[in-house]
């Protein structure tokens, strides 16, 4: 933008980070599809490599496109800094890496997605870095969880896929006493619903495979954070470990930026729709919304989210295969995993998304074999209520 002035979300969404008369006056901003890039002389290439001159040397290290993505996402969480990935889960791994060493542990929400467990998993059995989680619904119950080898508080909320949430505020103030970093998912809200850093937390991680693409066609991670943390992740797990981002999937995911704001309105409509629907259902056992008031964490979804957001889990009377047939029936929304696409999808995480989990542990995390995960679309909510209702009828 050409005037350095406070704009509003719906605008830096748009604009921030791309100066339209630096290339030409494109109003799409150039896509840099290049592996590397060329020095004007031998000093300068030595310059660049030792850190003395900035510039970019090797897309690996740095592309023109991807830092116009870097810039516009960290100025939407009020971060610092930001670093863009090749997946969701390249983000994590990086920054969890970043974060760790043997004999370090880490304390997680009560549920996480179903690949970040496994990491867990991975860390502790190869590197004897330990986790624990926890509930984290008390100051107390915190302190009690936090050991003296505690180097990182790692929180999902909403938790998927069950719609817990986890009070950041009461999180971060802890951490800040013991001084360990919290790192937040915030995958499930996107930085038009919640912004973690605004309430205390250090690192914020996307997978922007979800609502920040929007359109089902890119794999990709962000991490927002502080500037030095930022530059420590760049120049070690993400420099050596490689899992950065293409120039294309970068300009792709700027595409799907702009629409956002507008995006998640009509996402949360929707859901707050069929959360009403899916409530006065007799087929329906449960629903997990944190925008009804009969959520267990209804106050803190009203003290930390703009609004509640577009994923909804719900329980049907009956058994797996009951949830399996439900799934069968559907004629408009999709079996698939992922979500915040346009279209609604809905999953069994029993069986896909967690199936990694132990059994035990996934009953522990509140995941049962008739949870159903749905990622309410951007189609016409009557749309999507009357193929639930037509399912519904088919199942016993």
């Amino acid at each position: 933008m050409k005037e350095k002035k406070d704009v509003r979300f719906e605008t830096k969404v748009i604009h921030e980070g791309y100066a339209a008369e630096n290339y030409e006056g494109s109003l799409a901003p150039p896509i840099f599809q290049t592996s590397t890039f060329i020095f004007d002389t031998a000093e300068q290439g030595e310059r660049r490599f030792a850190g003395k001159e900035e510039g970019f040397v090797y897309s690996r290290l740095g592309n023109p496109t991807v830092k116009m993505l870097e810039e516009r996402v960290a100025a939407l969480e009020n971060g610092e800094a930001c670093l863009a990935f090749g997946s969701g889960m390249a983000a994590v791994s990086a920054v969890l890496l970043a974060l760790t060493k043997t004999g370090d542990h880490i304390l997680c929400s009560q549920g996480v997605y179903g690949c970040t467990f496994g990491l867990f998993q991975l860390m502790n059995e190869k590197y004897n870095i330990g986790h624990d989680f926890s509930a984290m619904e008390t100051r107390e119950q915190l302190l009690e969880a936090i050991r003296p080898e505690t180097v990182c508080i790692y929180v999902e909320t909403p938790i998927n896929p069950t719609m817990k949430l986890v009070d950041l505020q009461m999180v971060a103030e802890i951490a800040k006493e013991k001084g360990i970093p919290v790192v937040v998912d915030n995958t499930f809200s996107s930085p038009y619903l919640q912004n973690p850093i605004n309430l205390g937390g250090d690192v914020v991680i996307h997978s922007a495979t979800k609502y920040i693409c929007g359109h089902g066609d890119v794999i990709a991670g962000l991490v927002i954070g502080p500037k030095e943390f930022m530059k420590e992740v760049a120049m070690t797990t993400q420099k050596d470990i490689g899992g950065i981002i293409s120039p294309f999937d970068a300009w792709l995911l700027l595409r799907g930026l702009k629409s956002l704001a507008v995006r998640m309105d009509r996402h949360c409509d929707n859901t707050e729709k069929l959360a009403d629907y899916l409530l006065s259902h007799p087929k329906v056992s449960k629903v997990y919304y944190p925008g009804h008031k009969h959520h267990s964490e209804y106050e803190i979804a009203q003290k930390q989210m703009r609004r509640p957001g577009g994923m909804i889990s719900f329980t049907l009377n009956g058994d797996k295969e009951t949830a399996q047939d439900f799934m069968n029936a559907l004629k408009l929304i999709k079996i698939a995993v992922s979500l915040g696409d346009a279209e609604t999808l809905i999953q069994h995480p029993a069986t896909m998304t967690h199936a990694v989990v132990p059994k035990e542990s996934r009953e522990k995390m509140g995941i049962d074999d008739t949870l159903l995960r749905l990622s309410v679309g951007l189609e016409s909510w009557e749309d999507i209520r009357d193929d639930i209702e037509q399912a519904l009828r088919k199942v016993e």
